[in-house]
Protein backbone atom coordinates (compact mmCIF):
# COMPACT_ATOMS: atom_id res chain seq x y z
CA UNK A 1 0.00 0.00 0.00
CA UNK A 2 1.07 3.67 -0.89
CA UNK A 3 0.75 6.38 0.90
CA UNK A 4 -0.13 9.01 -1.55
CA UNK A 5 0.88 12.40 -0.77
CA UNK A 6 -1.73 15.22 -2.31
CA UNK A 7 -0.31 17.97 -3.54
CA UNK A 8 -1.64 21.60 -3.07
CA UNK A 9 -2.83 21.36 -7.02
CA UNK A 10 -4.52 18.04 -6.70
CA UNK A 11 -6.16 18.94 -3.02
CA UNK A 12 -7.55 22.10 -4.92
CA UNK A 13 -9.04 19.50 -7.51
CA UNK A 14 -10.49 17.70 -5.47
CA UNK A 15 -11.91 19.86 -3.56
CA UNK A 16 -14.28 21.89 -6.02
CA UNK A 17 -17.18 19.92 -7.10
CA UNK A 18 -16.64 17.87 -9.73
CA UNK A 19 -18.24 14.71 -11.59
CA UNK A 20 -17.58 11.82 -9.32
CA UNK A 21 -17.77 8.01 -9.63
CA UNK A 22 -17.41 5.02 -7.54
CA UNK A 23 -16.92 1.82 -7.73
CA UNK A 24 -17.70 -1.01 -5.21
CA UNK A 25 -17.84 -4.64 -5.43
CA UNK A 26 -20.64 -7.10 -5.11
CA UNK A 27 -21.12 -10.07 -3.24
CA UNK A 28 -19.62 -12.58 -6.16
CA UNK A 29 -16.96 -9.68 -7.11
CA UNK A 30 -18.32 -7.79 -9.74
CA UNK A 31 -17.66 -4.49 -9.62
CA UNK A 32 -20.74 -1.59 -10.00
CA UNK A 33 -20.03 1.83 -10.68
CA UNK A 34 -22.58 5.19 -9.81
CA UNK A 35 -22.10 8.68 -10.11
CA UNK A 36 -22.13 10.28 -6.16
CA UNK A 37 -21.08 13.66 -4.82
CA UNK A 38 -17.55 13.66 -2.33
CA UNK A 39 -15.78 16.26 -0.51
CA UNK A 40 -12.07 16.06 0.14
CA UNK A 41 -11.81 15.51 4.06
CA UNK A 42 -8.65 16.14 5.71
CA UNK A 43 -7.00 14.05 2.95
CA UNK A 44 -10.05 11.58 2.72
CA UNK A 45 -12.75 11.27 0.73
CA UNK A 46 -16.06 11.67 2.06
CA UNK A 47 -19.24 9.95 0.54
CA UNK A 48 -22.92 10.03 2.11
CA UNK A 49 -25.30 7.24 1.65
CA UNK A 50 -28.75 6.55 2.26
CA UNK A 51 -28.14 3.85 4.90
CA UNK A 52 -30.66 1.75 2.28
CA UNK A 53 -28.50 1.63 -0.18
CA UNK A 54 -27.22 -1.88 -1.64
CA UNK A 55 -23.42 0.36 -2.09
CA UNK A 56 -23.49 0.41 1.42
CA UNK A 57 -23.67 -3.40 2.36
CA UNK A 58 -20.53 -3.32 -0.27
CA UNK A 59 -18.88 -1.77 1.47
CA UNK A 60 -19.65 -2.93 4.77
CA UNK A 61 -18.65 -6.67 3.38
CA UNK A 62 -15.83 -5.05 0.80
CA UNK A 63 -14.23 -1.85 1.77
CA UNK A 64 -12.14 -1.59 -1.39
CA UNK A 65 -13.12 1.57 -3.68
CA UNK A 66 -12.02 3.04 -6.74
CA UNK A 67 -13.24 6.70 -7.65
CA UNK A 68 -12.74 8.62 -11.17
CA UNK A 69 -13.36 12.45 -9.76
CA UNK A 70 -13.41 14.59 -13.25
CA UNK A 71 -12.43 18.19 -13.62
CA UNK A 72 -15.84 19.91 -14.11
CA UNK A 73 -13.87 21.90 -16.60
CA UNK A 74 -12.26 19.14 -18.43
CA UNK A 75 -13.33 16.00 -18.82
CA UNK A 76 -9.77 14.75 -19.92
CA UNK A 77 -8.34 15.79 -16.74
CA UNK A 78 -9.05 13.50 -13.93
CA UNK A 79 -8.17 11.59 -10.88
CA UNK A 80 -8.43 8.21 -10.48
CA UNK A 81 -8.40 6.85 -6.94
CA UNK A 82 -8.44 3.39 -5.10
CA UNK A 83 -9.19 3.26 -1.44
CA UNK A 84 -10.45 1.57 1.31
CA UNK A 85 -13.51 2.72 3.70
CA UNK A 86 -12.05 3.66 6.98
CA UNK A 87 -15.12 5.03 9.11
CA UNK A 88 -18.99 4.82 8.40
CA UNK A 89 -20.95 7.04 10.82
CA UNK A 90 -24.38 7.36 11.03
CA UNK A 91 -25.70 11.14 10.00
CA UNK A 92 -28.97 11.52 11.93
CA UNK A 93 -28.90 15.26 11.49
CA UNK A 94 -28.33 15.06 7.80
CA UNK A 95 -25.39 17.54 8.14
CA UNK A 96 -22.92 15.23 6.27
CA UNK A 97 -25.55 14.71 3.02
CA UNK A 98 -25.88 18.83 3.90
CA UNK A 99 -22.52 19.56 3.71
CA UNK A 100 -22.69 17.90 0.35
CA UNK A 101 -25.37 19.23 -1.31
CA UNK A 102 -24.73 22.46 -0.27
CA UNK A 103 -20.68 22.04 -2.15
CA UNK A 104 -22.76 21.03 -5.02
CA UNK A 105 -26.16 23.19 -5.47
CA UNK A 106 -25.39 25.61 -2.49
CA UNK A 107 -29.19 23.70 -0.70
CA UNK A 108 -29.77 21.78 2.35
CA UNK A 109 -30.15 18.26 1.05
CA UNK A 110 -34.11 17.83 -0.03
CA UNK A 111 -34.91 14.53 1.03
CA UNK A 112 -35.34 14.81 5.18
CA UNK A 113 -37.11 11.66 5.95
CA UNK A 114 -34.01 8.79 4.87
CA UNK A 115 -31.56 7.25 7.07
CA UNK A 116 -27.99 8.37 6.18
CA UNK A 117 -24.62 7.52 7.01
CA UNK A 118 -20.88 9.21 6.24
CA UNK A 119 -18.32 7.46 4.30
CA UNK A 120 -14.30 8.43 4.86
CA UNK A 121 -11.87 6.84 2.50
CA UNK A 122 -8.59 6.62 2.75
CA UNK A 123 -6.68 6.94 -0.50
CA UNK A 124 -4.00 4.51 -0.94
CA UNK A 125 -3.41 5.16 -4.44
CA UNK A 126 -4.26 7.61 -7.00
CA UNK A 127 -3.20 8.16 -10.61
CA UNK A 128 -3.72 11.71 -12.41
CA UNK A 129 -4.63 12.48 -16.22
CA UNK A 130 -4.38 15.15 -18.57
CA UNK A 131 -4.26 18.77 -16.59
CA UNK A 132 -4.62 17.05 -13.56
CA UNK A 133 -0.96 14.87 -13.80
CA UNK A 134 1.14 18.02 -13.62
CA UNK A 135 -0.88 18.89 -10.52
Amino acid sequence: MTDPQLTDGLRELLSAPNPCVMATLRKDGSPVSVATWYLLDDDRIRVNLDADRVRLQHLRRDPRVAMTILSAESWYSHVSIQGRVAEITDDPDLSGIDSLARHYTGEQYPVRDRARVDVRIDIERLHTWGDAAAL
